[in-house]
């Protein structure tokens, strides 16, 4: 030991949920910021847990409040000088009314809609496609996943 304290890893968290409709498409929203679509969800703020943090960011960028399913994936997601850790919760298949009240907000959120699975690698950035396929997966399995990088380990 040099007396040096080693650095400490410091990481970002987020967190997302997937949600499907009754013929197993998952929705995907459009973010307003930046090019392509993403999962509904966003950063954790201080103090604030990721079940939370999911539920308020579908709050937020859909207008619509949601109960959360069971974790699906945690992934850590090695990206520069800080890392992400990345939860997806599932959302479960909520009824035609909930999906008929979708109301993206317009500042953050522009689109929102229903995919099928197949299209991921097309419309996701390749790490959130892994990540996605991983949960639907688990979701499948009955059971929750750790990832790094977006691999189930």
């Amino acid at each position: 030991m040099t007396g040096e304290p080693e650095p400490i890893a410091r990481a970002l968290l987020a967190a997302g949920v997937l949600f499907f409709d009754p013929d197993g498409l998952v929705l995907l929203v459009k973010p307003k910021y930046k090019d392509g679509w993403e999962v509904p969800g966003g950063h954790l703020l201080p103090g604030e847990s990721p079940s939370a943090a999911a539920v308020r960011e579908v709050a937020e960028e859909l207008g619509v409040t949601t109960r959360l399913g069971p974790l699906l994936v945690v992934d850590w997601a090695p990206m520069g000088p800080e890392d992400r850790v990345l939860f997806l919760f599932d959302g479960g298949v909520p009824d035609r009314e909930w999906r008929e009240r979708l109301a993206p907000d317009g500042v953050e959120i522009g689109e929102a809609a229903f995919h099928p699975p197949s299209r991921l690698e097309e419309l996701l950035p390749a790490r959130l496609a892994r990540r996605v396929r991983a949960a639907i997966a688990a979701r499948t399995a009955g059971r929750t996943d750790h990832l790094e990088p977006g691999v189930r380990s």
